[in-house]
């Protein structure tokens, strides 16, 4: 059964609006899919309506992830750094939400862990990658780059390449910066290094 609608407005948005009327900052609808950018502090108090309402039911926690629009020079939908984005399903419905919260540099976001325990890994991994703080998190140390690794790879100014690929038995590879090989989009021989790979 697809979500309500009210008077043109998804069921999710209205309840929101209606529980939470400072809360939201704008409603996006994108290719079928509904996202509700609100204040961040009210992240944890809106995931935990929306799961808990009976007549909305989103229990199900998705993912959540992340994007660092610190280099975007085009219209966004929040004015901050970075955009978390949780996407919460309706067992009752099977339908798709999605919560959009911005953050600053160094400036936490509530974890949802209190809500949806399954958010644990996830914000981790946004941790881990762009470094955004999740207020409340237990456990928020690294888990995917080694416990020594310097900076966020996933932030826009981290620079790309330059490092030795390390392959076994002691053998280094080359930089991607040092290697430059044309593709078939780059050439109109078709050709990537010496072989052949569009028949042209």
């Amino acid at each position: 059964m697809p979500a309500p609608v009210l008077n043109g407005e998804r069921l999710e948005v209205v309840r929101v609006r209606e529980r939470f009327p400072d809360a939201i900052i704008k409603v996006k609808e994108f290719r079928g899919d509904t996202f509700i950018c609100i204040k961040r502090e009210a992240l944890r108090e809106v995931a935990l309506f929306l799961r808990d309402d009976p007549e909305l039911e989103y229990k199900f926690f998705s993912e959540c992830t992340c994007v660092d629009y610190s280099k975007w020079k085009h219209e966004r939908d929040l004015p901050e750094r970075f955009e978390i984005i949780y996407n919460l399903y309706s067992l009752k419905y099977y339908s798709r939400i999605f919560l959009k919260a911005g953050a600053d540099d160094g400036v936490p976001v509530p974890s949802l862990i209190p809500v949806y325990p399954g958010a644990e890994y996830p914000e981790r991994e946004i941790w881990d990658l762009f470094g955004v703080q999740f207020e409340g998190h237990p456990k928020l140390k690294r888990f995917l780059l080694p416990d020594d690794w310097a900076g966020h790879p996933l932030r826009k100014e981290y620079p790309l390449g330059g490092e030795d690929v390390d392959f076994a038995k002691g053998v280094k590879g080359p930089a991607v910066e040092d290697i430059s090989m044309p593709h078939a989009g780059e050439s109109f021989e078709g050709k990537t290094g010496s072989e052949d790979v569009s028949g042209r």
